[in-house]
């Protein structure tokens, strides 16, 4: 870097694409639905995570978690439900009857901490939007 160079970031940066990561779940970073409708969210896990317990939960994930602990299986919780689909690795969680309280930070996870080598679970925000039903009546 020169002085005066507005980029002192692009060294951390480059150096942080060199360090082993783990892309270990993904999916939208957003979704948004319609109060009274429902949406579904996908996240995507790899392939070594197919047997272990996947859930959903509103941040900070302190109740109200909705769990699957067995594949091609479909969990519910009131106006919420969880299927694991391990031919794909992927999970859909479902909310319907969406009210304008159900907006707000979601946590897609998997259950990793009992496993070796990780200290917390594996994570995925989705910030949920709901907009209010402007059809005619």
């Amino acid at each position: 870097m020169t002085p005066g160079d507005r980029r002192p970031w692009l060294p951390v940066a480059l150096l942080l694409l060199q360090v082993p990561g783990c892309w270990c779940l993904s999916g939208p970073t957003s979704v948004t639905g319609t109060v009274g409708g429902f949406l579904s969210v996908q996240c995507q896990y790899e392939e070594k995570f197919r047997e272990i317990v996947k859930y959903w939960c509103k941040s900070p994930c302190l109740g109200d978690i909705v769990k699957i602990e067995k594949s091609d299986k479909e969990v519910r919780s009131g106006r919420v439900s969880i299927r694991d689909h391990p031919a794909n690795f992927t999970f859909t969680v479902t909310l319907e009857n969406l009210t304008e309280g159900d907006a707000g930070t979601y946590r897609c996870g998997i259950d990793t901490s009992w496993l070796p080598g990780y200290m917390i679970d594996l994570t995925f925000r989705v910030v949920v939007s709901v907009t209010p039903d402007i059809s005619p009546a």
